[in-house]
Formats: structure tokens, sequence, C-alpha cells
């Protein structure tokens, strides 16, 4: 294959241009392809979430040194970023930096990923062939290489309880909203004054229930249902005041909060089973329960999108759709984002050579993605792609010994504060090396890792969204 083709990215969010900064590092030829006008395009329709995890955790190394060359000013390490932060003080500076920036194309969808010439099935001369991308103007790309960071946001997930649309949910989409509208902003107007279902039991729900409530002081007539598959919110409710990450500890005790006194109304076991639009209002149904409402969240998750390399040898887990080595090791039903172990480039890697998924889409239908755990999937299939594998392989995630401290918060709080009470303190020093959990150098909790509560996936029965990122 010809060497100075470049190596395609598909996706400019926060792992698409983590991988471009690595391969600008390892000086190997690139080009991103990003759908949207600008870097971040899918982070930005969540800009107003926080995240849980304050900057320290949020940026990626290689890109890091590019951008502290250029003179950037980091942002306070302690602080927690909404997504409009993330995207416009570290995303947009990142993807126009001169090292990146002319290598970054935007209004470019990708419709398909295949290899010159060739279908899936043929095999002769198949690795020296190059890869050929196109997009939805029909323009055509070669490739050495391609890195799928594409993310799954644009592929949410269906409402019905069996995996497939409920009934009528084709025809009730005018009444249904994405996970994470913005409530209490650009979108306040479609929820004040009317009752909305919030189905999914995940953080993007929580924080949508929490937007609800608050608006529901502000503007009369506003009320709020919330409806889960399980017996038990308990999940979702977390570790409250005990929780490692006080601001997602938060979200919980006060979504229980809120379900306790009402604000919420809390229906389980509820698996909707129809949906039929009467007027100007939809009926949900469980085939024995039926509540009438006036908008519909989906907060049930997101799904990987696989259609665009239906030409090329993929070797998918058949529950999951991630890589078949990887899905023992991110199992919603064996594992949260806390007990995923490290891992890279072999573990990503599928029988056609030199395609890699990476970020959440690697991740398929599990909600344990990190985003560190994303840049470091990055940076162990650049270093692969460049030859060294020694690199490729010492898969870590090093992250402080001291976690994050202040265990109460207050509920709208930008900052973790280590003085401010409920410190975790400075952990014993473990031995450096592969993870036993969670990706940290040394093994299971060396320190706590912090999450993300914004991409809404789901879990394998559907219902714990809000993929975890770090």
């Amino acid at each position: 294959m010809d060497t100075n083709l470049p190596v395609v990215v598909i996706g400019a969010g926060p792992v698409g241009l983590a991988a471009a900064a690595h391969l600008h590092e390892r000086g190997l030829p690139f080009t991103v392809l990003e759908a949207g006008d600008g870097p971040a395009a899918s982070v930005r329709q969540w800009g107003h979430v926080r995240l849980f995890s304050p900057w320290r955790y949020n940026i990626d190394t290689a890109a890091r040194r590019l951008l502290t060359e250029q003179e950037w000013v980091e942002p306070d390490p302690d602080v927690l970023p909404t997504g409009a932060h993330l995207a416009a003080d570290y995303l947009q500076p990142l993807a126009d930096l001169p090292a990146l920036k002319p290598h970054v194309r935007y209004g470019a969808q990708v419709v398909a990923v295949t290899r010159q010439g060739m279908d899936r099935v043929r095999t002769a001369g198949r690795e020296t062939a190059p890869f050929l991308i196109r997009l939805t103007d029909g323009q055509e790309l070669l490739a050495r290489a391609v890195i799928d960071a594409s993310g799954t946001w644009t592929t949410p997930n269906v409402l019905g309880a069996s995996g497939i649309p409920a009934h009528g949910e084709t025809n009730a989409a005018p009444y249904i909203e994405q996970a994470l509208p913005d409530v209490l902003g650009t979108e306040r107007d479609r929820f004040a004054g009317r009752r909305t279902l919030v189905a999914g039991a995940g953080h993007s729900a929580a924080n949508t229930l929490l937007a609800l409530a608050d608006l529901a002081v502000q503007e009369p007539g506003t009320s709020v249902l919330w409806a889960i598959r399980s017996a038990s919110p308990a999940r979702t409710y977390g570790g409250e005041t005990a929780d490692a990450l006080p601001a997602r500890g938060a979200l919980g005790s006060r979504l229980r909060a809120h379900v306790e006194s009402g604000a919420v109304e809390l229906v389980t076991g509820f698996a909707i089973h129809s949906l039929a639009p009467d007027g100007d209002r939809v009926a949900v149904s469980d085939g024995t329960r039926t509540y009438t409402v006036d908008r519909i969240v989906a907060a049930t998750g997101f799904r990987p999108d696989h259609g665009l390399t239906s030409e090329l040898r993929l070797d998918l887990d058949p529950i999951l759709g991630s890589t078949r080595a990887l899905a023992p090791l991110i199992d919603p039903n064996l594992h949260s984002c806390g007990t995923v172990p490290p891992h890279g480039v072999d573990e990503l890697a599928h029988p056609e050579p030199g395609f890699y998924a990476i970020g959440v889409k690697s991740y398929g239908r599990a909600p344990t993605f990190l985003m560190a755990t994303g840049y470091e999937q990055a940076r162990s299939v650049v270093a692969a792609l460049a030859g060294d594998w020694d690199a490729a392989r010492d898969v870590r995630l090093d992250l402080p010994e001291t976690g994050v401290c202040n265990s109460n918060p207050t509920a709208d709080s930008d900052r973790i504060d280590a003085d401010a009470g409920g410190c975790c303190g400075t952990l014993a020093a473990a031995p450096s090396g592969r993870g036993l959990a969670t990706g940290i150098s040394g093994g299971l909790l060396t320190a706590p890792l912090t999450l993300l509560p914004v991409l809404g996936q789901d879990s394998v029965d559907g219902q714990h969204g809000g993929g975890c990122a770090c």
C-alpha cells in the first residue's frame, strides 16, 4: 500500500481530535472528516450539561502538548466544564492549531468505507489495497488506514421495550425528544406548562428530570413523569453521598428527593409497548397502564451504526456490537465504568487490517465508556499504525493517586474542592503496569474515576443510559 496515503479519522469530537494529535506527533499524514460544520458538533448539542469530571481528566496528553506549544491557557483543572466549555475552550482551539487545521474537513459526511476495487468477499490483494471512503456528495478519498471515531449520538435507541420501535413510535415522532434537551434554555417553551414523560434510567434521564423539576417550580402547569423498566430506581440514584464523584452523587441525591417529594412521579416496571397520538398529546402504554402526556424524552441510549462499514470484515460481538475481544471487558452485565480493564489496539483490531473504531462507538451498546479510556485507545492505535508495537501494547491510564475529594458539594457547584470536607486522602502507591480495573496504573480503584453523564447509552436491557466519560 502507498504509505504516503493519509490515515483517515472519521469524526472531530474529543477522541477523533485526540487521534489527530497523536498522528501529528508520530509524523503520519492524516485527514479528519467531520460531518458537522465545526469540531465537536455532537458535544455542542449537549453543551448545557455539566460534566462530572474536572478539566484535569478531560484533556488528551498529545493534545495538551500541542496546545501548550501555542501558549494555550489550560482551564482550571478543578473546574467541572459543561459540554459547551469542553467544545469552546479545548476542542475548538485544538482543531484550530496549525498542526491540525489544514487536515480537518467539515461538512464531510461519510456514507461508506470499503477497500478500493473489492467487496467484503474478495481476499486476494486485500491487505495492500487502500481503503476507499465515500462522502455524501460523491467525493471519494483513499487511505492507508481508517480510524472511526464517529460516535453514536446520531443513532439513538428506540423507545420500544424489545429493541424494536414501539407500536406507533414512528407516527409519534413529533412528540419525542432525543436525550438531554435544553429544558431550561433554548428548548424551554417545548416543556413549560406541559406534562413530560422521561423514559430511561441512566444519567441522561436523571439530568433531564432534574431540569424539568426546576422548570416545574418556575412554570405553573409543568409536570414530570419518570418511567423505568426496572422495579427500582436504586441504580440511577447510585452512591449518593458515598459516591467518590461528588457531582454524580449529588445527581442521585437530588433526584431521590424530587421523587420522594412528588415533584417527579415515578412509574416502575414500565416497558413501553405502544404510542398513540391523541390531538396535541400522545398516549404511552405498556399494555396495561396508559399515561397521556405532551412530550416524551427518550433517554434510552444509543446504538452504533456499522452500516457505513458493511463491506469491511468486522468481527463484532453479537450482543454489544463492539469487537468480540473487547466485549467481555465492557459487558454491563459484569462491569460498571469503574471495573473496565485498560485496553488498546489488540482488543480493538478487526480481521480488516488497518481499520479501528475507537471512542464510544467502539463500545457498541455498552454504557461503560470513559472519555479518558478513549484517549488511551487513540494513543495505542496510532502507535500501532506507526509501527511502535511496544508503545501500542503498553496500555495504561495513569490518574492521580488522590481522587475527587469533596463528598458533599452544593447542588450547582462547578468545582471540585479538596479542602471542602470528605477528602479521600492520598492512597498507598501501587506498582505501575497494566491495571486490573478502570485502566488506572496499579489496578483496582487506585484512584476514584471521574465519569461523564452525557451520552445516554443503554445497558443490555436498554434502560441504563448515560455512558461514562472522564
